[in-house]
């Protein structure tokens, strides 16, 4: 039961040195911290050092960054929103005109009027299916051959 009642304490008087650095105790309190303090000095060595940490921090200001930095760091950001965009839009225009291409060559089979419907959207999944899965193979083909490291080291 002794143990539990010093870790009580021990919790207590941990809150009221932190409500002491921060300004936050009422005078009750601050009466019942001065009192632990005086009961063991470890505790008062420990709010010291406390405060000296709290000065240091509050003292302390990042250093601001570089006009370089924010340059570099500006056109880093727009560089990978443009080549996203650009990316994006270019594998939308040939999934599209592929596409297209695609129709023209099976429209014959499509305007059949004697095939059933679920034969024709078939057709119609598996073609454009197909040429989204092309876009993205070819997409990532390039992705890849453009950040290969060893791509001119030879076996």
């Amino acid at each position: 039961m002794s143990a539990r009642n010093d870790a009580r304490a021990e919790e207590r008087a941990r809150r009221l040195i932190t409500g002491a650095l921060d300004g936050e105790l009422s005078p009750a309190e601050r009466g019942e911290l001065e009192s632990m303090l005086d009961r063991h000095p470890a505790l008062r060595e420990e709010l010291q050092r406390l405060r000296r940490v709290k000065e240091v921090t509050e003292s302390m200001a990042l250093r601001p960054a570089s006009e370089e930095v924010w340059r570099d760091y500006w056109a880093s950001v727009y560089s990978r929103i443009e080549r996203g965009i650009g990316w994006v839009l270019l594998s939308l225009g040939a999934i599209v005109l592929v596409s297209y291409g695609v129709w023209m060559a099976v429209s014959d089979v499509i305007a059949d009027t004697e095939m059933p419907w679920y034969i024709k959207a078939g057709l119609l999944a598996v073609t454009v299916g197909g040429v989204i899965l092309l876009v993205s193979v070819l997409r990532e083909k390039v992705f890849v051959w453009r950040r290969q490291r060893y791509k001119d080291v030879d076996l």
